[in-house]
């Protein structure tokens, strides 16, 4: 048995690695076996990380965190979780190698995944025009023309943001009307750069290297047309990854794990939340960073807590069970 497990990979969690392995706590992270990294992992250059004025490209960044984590002691497995036992004072942890690891806190940074439209392009362009971060990428596009797809808070928020940089920004949506509160809508229409597009979906990106366009249709009367530009930025929601502890832990209304102010405390003693999972707004790689910190030191304080019997059966690097057949 362990004294901490952290589940994800990305800087959530390889941030609460760095600090719980300086705090000798000796912690396992478990990485996915395909979506190691996170997000990040898709990203080309970063230039909004602290701490790297000439930029850094997304995977680099992920592949520092992971060294630097492995540096202070944390033991890395490249495998996905595919149950959890949180209930009482000893954790469970099921791989799909059939591993079974028991520690006495789990910290849940599993992140989230962007909606896609579902395009075969949308990944191969990818870090190439293709972007589901105005924030992120939004400054490689000055004084060109783009398009945000979606009718909601976050697009009209992404669209504009985007008028900072880009020369034309177009917004494609479903539908005659939008989601988006009638504030966000009114700051949207009286943008001069922003031109709305409803009634149209994307149905292809095109480009070779970098895109180049995008072919739309009409969901009124079927009829195609493309549209030159050079971004398209996807802002249609996000999930987060939080199917493992459905039924196990409280969510907010907007579907984030529920945790106690500030803290990375969820409803479950000796189980903390970070990154991705718990913010529904801002899904930014330093806050993110930022909340693993948290859950590092909150899990700290917590074991410190428990009766030292129980924390002394908490060892080094045990020898994962196995599920009986």
């Amino acid at each position: 048995m362990r004294q901490t497990i952290i589940i994800g990979s990305g800087p959530a969690g390889y941030t609460a690695a760095i600090y719980a392995a300086r705090a000798n706590l000796r912690p396992l992270l478990i990485a996915s076996s395909v979506e190691a990294g996170g997000e990040l992992m898709k990203t080309t250059e970063v230039e909004n990380y602290p701490g790297f004025p000439e930029g850094i490209m997304g995977p680099d960044l992920m592949a520092a965190f992971q060294a630097q984590a492995e540096r202070f002691g944390t033991q890395i497995v490249l495998d996905d979780v595919t149950s959890l036992d949180l209930s009482g004072d000893v954790k469970t942890v099921t791989l799909g190698n059939g591993d079974v690891h028991q520690a006495l806190s789990v910290i849940f940074a599993t992140g989230s995944a962007y909606r896609k439209l579902g395009l075969d392009d949308e990944e191969r362009l990818s870090g190439h025009g293709v972007s589901w971060c105005a924030t992120c990428d939004g400054f490689f596009f000055r004084k060109k023309t783009i398009a945000v797809v979606g009718g909601g808070d976050s697009a009209m928020e992404e669209a504009n943001f985007l008028t900072k940089f880009a020369d034309k920004v177009y917004v494609v949506h479903r539908s005659d009307s939008l989601r988006a509160s009638k504030t966000m809508q009114d700051r949207s229409f009286e943008n001069p750069k922003i031109e709305f597009l409803f009634n149209q979906t994307v149905e292809h990106i095109y480009g070779d290297t970098a895109v180049t366009g995008i072919g739309l249709r009409n969901t009124v009367d079927g009829s195609e047309s493309t549209l030159d530009l050079s971004g398209l930025f996807i802002a249609i929601g996000a999930d987060p990854r939080t199917h493992l502890v459905h039924g196990m832990l409280d969510f907010t209304a907007e579907g984030t794990i529920a945790v106690e102010g500030r803290s990375s405390r969820t409803s479950l003693a000796g189980v903390f939340a970070a990154g991705d999972v718990l913010d529904p707004t801002y899904r930014q790689a330093v806050t993110a960073a930022g909340s693993g910190t948290v859950a590092a030191l909150d899990a700290e304080h917590y074991l410190a807590s428990l009766p030292k019997d129980l924390l002394a059966k908490a060892t080094a690097d045990p020898e994962p069970a196995k599920v009986s057949a």
